[in-house]
């Protein structure tokens, strides 16, 4: 397949147009900054949560044209051409409306929030349903679209850990600029629009939202929403993993082979094996089978 764009054809975020539609009071972001190239935006964020935490309120945002050196998870390498991806961090400071921090057992949910808030903004911009894969993949008929990476930036004297929260998403990537052949992308799936302004700002609009419904319940996912969703419901229903035969590859090398069932309070995977027994997953790499032999 020919690109449709080369790399001088890919426009660029406009920062003050990003700032202008998210910034109080149009939206809920204290803080967004652009960047043309970087290491890593979730490398970066953590530095400034870390150093300057003043200067970093909840929901303040980093992303950039180009990282080269950004990982996802298992240290995974995570490259792509200049322009041709969102590339997005998000610093949060969980609390509940009254200003109380969140417990430190729901974080593990923000990374799910992430993921399906992704999934949903594209949905609503491309006309493309992208699913979920448990623990932190955007998938489009079993092939990768994007990754969430989150990571913890311990409280300075014992005060509540942050979050940052990170995002690559494949937007204009040709076949032959995959990291990997199970890889995609949104030109590659014809989607509505690859304006990555278009699609950042809705990915913002969107987590967001869910992120001002996740608090307003003190982080628990299963509590209902005004719409009468949850978070829980929504990410289950979009999760491909859920039903299927898996293997899990568990640090330290063990495999985990069984059903996926379900989610626990904390986001970790419902397994059953088959000598049908049940084990919760936390951690681990999720390969889904057609079959085990």
């Amino acid at each position: 397949m020919t690109s449709r764009y080369s790399s001088l054809e890919r426009p660029g975020l406009d920062e003050a147009a990003l700032r202008d539609a998210l910034y109080a009071p149009k939206g809920s972001y204290g803080r967004l900054d652009v960047v043309a190239e970087t290491g890593s935006t979730n490398t970066d964020l953590a530095d400034h949560a870390r150093n300057h935490a003043a200067d970093w309120p909840d929901l303040s945002v980093l992303t950039a044209e180009q990282q080269s050196a950004g990982r996802g998870r298992l240290d995974r390498a995570w490259i792509a051409p200049e322009r041709s991806s969102l590339i997005v961090s998000i610093l949060l400071r969980p609390h509940n409306p009254a200003g109380r921090p969140l417990p430190t057992q729901s974080y593990s949910w923000l990374s799910l929030l992430a993921a399906l808030a992704l999934a949903e903004s594209i949905e609503e911009r491309t006309e493309i349903r992208p699913q979920l894969k448990w623990p932190n993949d955007v998938l489009v008929d079993g092939r990768k679209l994007a990754g969430v990476l989150a990571q913890l930036v311990p409280g300075a004297d014992g005060g509540p850990a942050a979050v940052i929260v990170g995002v690559g998403a494949n937007v204009s990537l040709t076949d032959q600029e995959l990291p990997v052949p199970t890889a995609t992308s949104l030109l590659l799936e014809y989607a509505k629009t690859t304006d990555r302004n278009v699609l950042l700002r809705a990915f913002l609009r969107r987590f967001a939202e869910l992120y001002a419904a996740f608090r307003a319940v003190d982080g628990d996912a299963r509590r209902e929403w005004p719409d009468g969703t949850s978070l829980a419901q929504r990410v289950s229903d979009r999760m491909v993993t859920l039903g299927q035969d898996v293997r899990v590859e568990l640090p330290g090398g063990v495999e985990l082979l069984g059903r996926a069932l379900g989610l626990d309070e904390h986001g970790a995977l419902l397994v059953r094996d088959y000598d049908d027994e049940r084990h919760t997953v936390t951690a681990g790499d999720v390969v889904h089978l057609r079959s085990v032999s």
